[in-house]
């Protein structure tokens, strides 16, 4: 995992990308909690989300479980490969495993999510 991964408290990540870009996952955590993936719902590409929005959906077998945007802007991809591959989640969520990438309307969103420590804290002090 690289150091510019931000994470949202409802465990999606976000890297910035060279091209202005925001690459979306989940994190290991969040894989892991769910445990045994059978389906997930994208986005389309070119909808515009707000941070905090539903963009889609993963089901496990333990339970449904919303993907939230955690950034604002426009869908300009999705890995549209993932829902047949899900066990990619499992093996690389930080890099094969992203979900989508939206062009953020405001590159400063970013920044304010968590990073790396913060993150763990927060997932430290969660029971599984």
């Amino acid at each position: 995992m690289t150091a510019d991964v931000r994470f949202a408290k409802s465990h999606e990540w976000v890297r910035p990308e060279a091209d202005g870009l925001a690459t979306i996952g989940i994190s290991a955590y969040a894989v892991e909690a769910l445990t045994d993936l059978v389906f997930m719902q994208l986005p389309a590409v070119g909808r515009q989300v707000k941070a905090g929005e539903s963009i889609g959906e993963i089901e496990s077998v333990k339970a449904v479980s919303d993907i939230y945007a955690p950034v604002s802007g426009e869908i300009v991809a999705v890995n549209a490969s993932l829902p047949d591959r899900l066990e990619t989640l499992g093996k690389d969520p930080y890099g094969e495993g992203w979900i989508v990438k939206i062009r953020p309307a405001d590159a400063t969103e970013i920044d304010r999510l968590l990073d790396r420590a913060a993150y763990e804290a927060i997932i430290g002090s969660q029971p599984h």
